[in-house]
């Protein structure tokens, strides 16, 4: 399978310039953010990417974009692969409100309040990111699969710490 971290928002770039949480709820893809969606579509287009796991939130939803573009993509939202909330910007948004915004998407499924009430320990994130490991694993088409997540999950999950934009390719079986 594959792993995406979405691409920069507008947190991203004012944290990164400041180090600071910039108090942004859900922040929406910077245009350097579309562009890295865009990159890495094209650089996984040959790639048999089926179907797309992608987390609730604005900017990953927005990254998941240009995969749904391709011939035979499906998506799936789960908010079990949402990011880790630390920050401002890891308060999401309503079920109602992404489906105003993202129709073609389904979030019946999501409770009102899918994301995490406070800070979440590191150990609930990387258990988080053990069950889906673990569920991937059991799929037979996980080869096919495209997560589009964040950095802490990300990193709970592999151990590696992701650029916006970047991709990997990831094997769950041998994650476990």
């Amino acid at each position: 399978m594959f792993l995406l971290r979405h691409g920069q928002s507008y947190f991203n770039l004012h944290f990164t310039a400041t180090k600071r949480d910039p108090g942004i709820e859900d922040p929406e893809l910077t245009e350097l953010g579309h562009q890295q969606a865009r990159a890495a579509a094209q650089a996984l287009q040959g790639a048999g990417i089926t179907r797309v796991i992608v987390s609730p939130y604005t900017r990953a939803l927005q990254t998941a974009e240009p995969f749904l573009a391709l011939p035979g993509v499906t998506a799936e939202v789960l908010h079990e692969v949402r990011e880790r909330t630390a920050f401002v910007c890891d308060i999401g948004s309503p079920p109602a409100l992404l489906a105003t915004r993202f129709p073609h998407h389904e979030f019946g499924h999501l409770p009102a309040r899918w994301w995490h009430e406070e800070t979440e320990s590191e150990a609930a994130t990387e258990e988080r990111a053990r069950a889906f490991r673990a569920a991937m694993a059991a799929r037979e088409d996980h080869a096919s699969t495209l997560l589009v997540s964040h950095w802490g999950f990300l990193l709970a999950l592999t151990g590696r710490s992701v650029a916006n934009g970047e991709w990997l390719d990831y094997d769950p079986v041998e994650g476990l």
